[in-house]
Parts: C-alpha cells; sequence; structure tokens
C-alpha cells in the first residue's frame, strides 16, 4: 500500500503549483506550543513528515507530538495525525483536509498563499472558524499558527503555533 502511495516527485505537469507545500517535502523536528482558553500554554517537541503520493498530484503529511522517541510504549497522550493535500485547478487553490484520530478530528480546508504565507482557511461549525498559517517560510524552517474565532473574524484566539526547523541527514 505504501508503494502505491507514495511518489518520488511532482507530476510534471502540475509541479509549479504542486511546490506552494512541495517546498516542505521531507522532515522536520517542530516546537509545538497549545494555548489553552483560560490563558496558560504546554510546549511539546513533535515532528513533521511531507512527501509526495499519489502518482505525484499530492501531498501528505505526518504530525506526531509528542515526537516519536519521546513517547513510552502504548502511550495514549498527544496526536498522530495526517494531511492529504492536492491542488484544485477549478479553484485555484488547494484543498487540504487534516485527519487526527485520537481526538476524531476530520478538518477539511481550503489553502492559498497570500503574499508571503500560505492560509488554509475553514468552518466547522457555525460558530467557529478557523485559519492555520504557514509564514516566515525559509528552506529550513517556517513558523505555522492556529487562530480561531467566533464572531467572524472581528476577534480571534490563538490556540496552537509551531517552529519547524527541516532534519539535515548524517553523512554515511
Amino acid at each position: 500500500m505504501i508503494e502505491a502511495l507514495q511518489a518520488s516527485h511532482p507530476r510534471a505537469t502540475l509541479a509549479e503549483k504542486l511546490q506552494l507545500f512541495g517546498q516542505f517535502v521531507g522532515s522536520w523536528d517542530v516546537e509545538v506550543t497549545n494555548y489553552k482558553p483560560d490563558g496558560s500554554q504546554e510546549t511539546v517537541q513533535g515532528e513533521w513528515h511531507f512527501g509526495w503520493v499519489l502518482d505525484g498530484r499530492a501531498i501528505q503529511d505526518v504530525w506526531i507530538a509528542p515526537k516519536r522517541s519521546l513517547r513510552a510504549d502504548n502511550e495514549e497522550v498527544g496526536e498522530y495525525g495526517a494531511t492529504l493535500r492536492f491542488y484544485d485547478p477549478r479553484i485555484d487553490a488547494w484543498r487540504s483536509t487534516w485527519i487526527g484520530p485520537a481526538r476524531g478530528w476530520v478538518l477539511p480546508f481550503i489553502a492559498r498563499q497570500v503574499n508571503d504565507e500560505i492560509i488554509l482557511e475553514g468552518d466547522f461549525t457555525p460558530d467557529a472558524s478557523r485559519k492555520w498559517i504557514f509564514s516566515e517560510i525559509t528552506v529550513d524552517s517556517f513558523r505555522w499558527r492556529a487562530i480561531e474565532s467566533s464572531d467572524g473574524w472581528l476577534t480571534f484566539r490563538k490556540v496552537q503555533e509551531m517552529f519547524a526547523t527541516r532534519q539535515r541527514l548524517e553523512p554515511g
């Protein structure tokens, strides 16, 4: 199944459009900060892996927090989820769906580049809208944050923030 899912590169006819998320292909260490409604926060070390899939037409990522090396066997804390993202030329944007099985989440977003950021937007209930934002993007790092609003974006609350650093393979 994994062999049929994965691809070694983007589909040539879509390569330019696919680079919006294709630039993240590889593995990343992430520092994850969760902001609670009461104003408290917690930070955990995680990992994020991006790869080409579905004949090079899409990008799938796997997000793990806390990272595997920090988990005890059979530990029930944190999240181990995945996103499937693909460019849809009919809307000139990306469709992106996060699957978080630990919490039973399935969150569909529409993603577009806005200036130097990538903004994913989704409305999941009549009183909750979310944005996930990739910013400060370089070859070796990026910032990601989740914000939500319950009043049509008159106000918003930061829910989560991550700082990612690309993993480097050791020689040999």
